[in-house]
């Protein structure tokens, strides 16, 4: 299963966060530089981790963002269901209209039970023990930070 891409860019602004050493906060743009996404991606991103009360911010010149509580408890799974903004696992809706298929339409239910079962599969992946500190050195090295810091 393929997840898009809002969502690829949200779980890896987790990521970044939930290693940021004790707490620190983190501008968007350091995110963006080390998860290696444009700015305007990461920013929706963090907008909307933040409406879902997955992140904290403070603003103004030594602002920034960190994990929350929510955010350091969140699956993947969890995560997944909020960010998914395709209504259908299988591509129903062509360019002229719903498929002539469509009504009472087996393989739709099926998509919709495997996409369920991908996401109760990570339910118990929580986001925030997900990065390792080898991992995450060189990427706190490449945006100016000090791995120790």
């Amino acid at each position: 299963m393929k997840i898009n891409a809002f969502a690829d860019v949200s779980l890896r602004a987790l990521m970044v966060l939930a290693a940021a050493p004790g707490g620190t906060l983190l501008t968007t743009q350091n995110i963006a530089d080390a998860v290696g996404t444009p700015y305007n991606h990461v920013s929706k991103a963090m907008a909307r981790l933040r409406g879902l009360g997955l992140i904290e911010v403070e603003r103004g010149r030594a602002g920034g963002s960190r994990l929350s509580a929510a955010g350091s408890r969140a699956t993947v799974g969890q995560l997944l269901r909020q960010l998914d903004s395709r209504s259908d696992a299988a591509d129903c809706v062509g360019p002229n209209g719903d498929c002539p298929l469509i009504n009472e339409c087996r393989l739709r239910t099926a998509m919709a039970r495997a996409r369920e079962a991908f996401y109760r599969e990570l339910d118990d992946v929580i986001v925030a023990e997900l990065p390792g500190s080898r991992q995450m050195t060189p990427v706190f090295q490449a945006i100016g930070m000090r791995p120790g810091l």
